[in-house]
């Protein structure tokens, strides 16, 4: 059996021993049927990952000693931030996993004019703690050590000012400009997509007056879950570790 990775905010030390939050107790002791003296992978997003033996592990509870260190760092030298339009069901749960999976660092959830979800107030809190909680999981998968950051779910109109990375792209399938034509001299890139329907000709025009290049990425007119991924995936290729 491939040996599991687990998530935790604790601090972790080699030598000490921790108990291990109640969700992955259970994914250990439930779903996996692990036991005491076995193995698992630890980490905690302050980098590297800690190898860990199993001290308790029945009915929910689970305990590991910490036996190792190892400074392993699978991260692109890239720093992408996706920011997008908030999409229905679960296409924003497939956007963050598959978009931690290619290696994004920040994901800014935005509501702009198509986006047809309404959430607010504690509602809205707890989706964007969810899809932090997706963004763990398709860490522990992936082998990643460095969890992405969802932030705070914000109208496009007050993001766009802001956004600091300094190459900046909107998805923008009217537009011939491709990204082989276009000159990279930093690592930090910002991605701007639109919900289902796309941005507004309004929307686009204010993301290129802040310096936001519009950006094609081919004939085909690409749904609102696969146009990030795609671009995330042809960016790591040209600029990054992938490829």
């Amino acid at each position: 059996m491939r040996i599991p990775r687990i998530y935790t905010a604790q601090s972790l030390v080699t030598g000490a021993q921790i108990d291990l939050d109640d969700g992955a107790a259970r994914h250990l002791t439930s779903a996996l049927r692990m036991t005491q003296g076995q193995t698992i992978t630890l980490f905690n997003g302050r980098g590297g990952e800690y190898s860990a033996k199993l001290t308790q592990a029945k009915k929910g509870k689970a305990s590991a000693e910490i036996t190792g260190f190892l400074d392993a760092n699978r991260e692109s030298l890239l720093k992408l931030h996706l920011a997008i339009g908030i999409s229905r069901g679960e296409r924003m749960d497939w956007i963050v996993q598959k978009a931690t999976e290619l290696g994004i660092n920040q994901i800014t959830p935005l509501f702009t004019e198509r986006c047809e979800v309404k959430l607010s107030g504690e509602r809205l809190d707890k989706r964007v703690a969810h899809w932090q909680q997706v963004a763990i999981s398709a860490c522990e998968q992936s082998q990643r050590n460095s969890v992405p950051t969802i932030n705070r779910t914000m109208a496009i109109n007050q993001w766009i000012p802001d956004a600091e990375s300094s190459l900046k792209l909107v998805l923008h399938h009217r537009t011939r400009q491709r990204l082989s034509e276009m000159a990279n001299t930093d690592n930090s890139i910002g991605l701007l997509v639109g919900p289902e329907g796309g941005l507004s000709d309004n929307e686009i025009a204010l993301a290129q007056s802040h310096q936001f290049q519009p950006l094609a990425l081919g004939p085909r007119v690409l749904r609102t879950e696969t146009a990030p991924l795609a671009a995330i995936s042809i960016i790591q290729s040209v600029w990054g570790d992938m490829g």
